[in-house]
């Protein structure tokens, strides 16, 4: 007879093996950064979902839609990498908390702006909190992780992107054929609302990881800007953010302007719209889940050039195709969103493999934040390339972002099978 008190094992030649060696408080950890993430993405498309709608409310020009679009992104480089030094500080359950906490507010803030400067403005404060929920989350959930899956692990975190992106979506098709278009944007906006009752949960029942407890509690230096210039992290820090730069440069191109483009220049109605990002989405999803499988099989590096070489080409080909072949945009949607969205799968173990315990919040805050304000400015690019070529042609702009992340790869090392100390 087997006692009730017998250990149950993880059975690690399970396809879900990543996820049952987790543990209880990795399981909890996982939920918690999951939904996070996902609704972090969910709070983060409303507006290029909406941004037509607004762009005429408001009155405002291509250019300073993706401003807009910018400067949420630039100001989260800052919140994200305070949320890396308060996750070194204070603990990563609870700078989670409080970065989720703040981009809800200021979501449901924006659906209340009377004009574009106070939209500009409480959106950039949105980024704060948008800024930090991502890196903050990977790494709670990397530390719990073993070093053969922590790839994966990280990837289905990622892949909540996904997920909030199709709810986002779905919420838009609805909100857009009940309600009218001047008014439909701010209700957009309000449900950004959501992840406040996520916030319950992970006050609750989440908790950081034993390893990271220990070093927050033993560490000399800890939650330092200065430390992670120093000495051979300086090389890393450097080529780290490069590779975000990259990689979220070509990225937010593109869900800045699909949906902008989709509608002014192949002339799809909301719901064509959403059909159309339905298979940009599924691929996005996709993406995320073997991304992750690949960085643990084929190692980091040869993962992000992989995909940085074919989200390059891809990107080229879907804005270039003739007009009158929507076809030809809808069956492209699917590689487009697996390629651009598995380069993303590594950063979560990447990053956390690159620092120690005591700067990983502030290394992986840092770099990755860094990388996405300077990668903001291609949508604005974008923009304002857009009135004299076309969004399509605008966007072929973004292809040059993963030619940088391709050479990033070269100053940085291979971490796989890292063990986290």
């Amino acid at each position: 007879m087997t006692s009730s008190h017998t250990r149950t094992v993880p059975d690690e030649t399970s396809s879900f093996a990543w996820f049952h060696t987790l543990g209880s408080r990795g399981k909890r950890a996982f939920v918690g950064a999951f939904g996070g993430y996902g609704l972090d993405s969910y709070d983060f498309q409303v507006l290029p979902l909406g941004i037509v709608a607004l762009s005429a409310t408001l009155n405002i020009t291509t250019g300073q839609a993706g401003l807009l679009a910018t400067v949420t992104l630039v100001v989260s480089a800052l919140g994200g990498a305070l949320a890396g030094v308060l996750a070194d500080r204070i603990g990563r359950t609870r700078t989670l908390v409080l970065t989720i906490a703040t981009y809800a507010l200021f979501t449901v803030l924006c659906g209340f702006a009377p004009n574009y400067e106070t939209l500009i403005i409480l959106r950039a404060l949105q980024g704060l909190g948008f800024g930090g929920e991502w890196a903050i989350g990977a790494i709670l959930v990397a530390e719990y992780a073993r070093s053969r899956y922590r790839g994966r692990v990280v990837a289905y975190i990622q892949s909540s992107w996904a997920v909030g992106w199709a709810l986002a979506v779905i919420v838009y098709t609805v909100v857009f054929n009940l309600v009218s278009e001047d008014l439909a944007w701010r209700v957009l906006f309000w449900t950004g609302a959501l992840p406040a009752l996520l916030v319950l949960y992970i006050r609750r029942s989440v908790t950081d990881a034993p390893v990271a407890t220990e070093h927050r509690d033993t560490a000399r230096v800890r939650g330092s800007f200065t430390a992670i210039f120093q000495g051979p992290l300086l090389r890393t820090t450097f080529f780290a953010s490069l590779l975000a730069t990259g990689t979220q440069g070509g990225y937010y191109t593109l869900a800045t302007w699909v949906p902008t483009y989709l509608k002014s220049e192949r002339g799809l109605t909301v719901v064509g719209t959403g059909g159309y990002l339905a298979f940009l989405i599924s691929g996005a999803f996709a993406g995320y889940l073997t991304g992750g499988y690949l960085t643990d099989k084929l190692g980091r590096k040869r993962t992000f050039t992989l995909f940085a070489i074919l989200s390059g080409v891809l990107i080229l080909a879907y804005t270039q195709i003739p007009s009158g072949a929507n076809t030809a945009v809808l069956v492209l949607g699917f590689p487009l969103g697996f390629s651009a969205s598995a380069i993303f799968s590594g950063f979560g173990a990447f990053l956390s493999e690159l620092y120690p315990t005591a700067l990983r919040g502030t290394g992986q805050g840092f770099t990755y934040n860094v990388g996405r304000a300077v990668g903001a400015f291609f949508p604005t690019v974008v923009g304002f390339l857009a009135t004299g070529v076309g969004v399509g042609g605008a966007m072929a702009f973004g292809a040059l972002a993963y030619a940088i992340a391709a050479v990033a790869l070269l100053g940085l090392p291979e971490t796989r099978g890292r063990e986290l100390t």
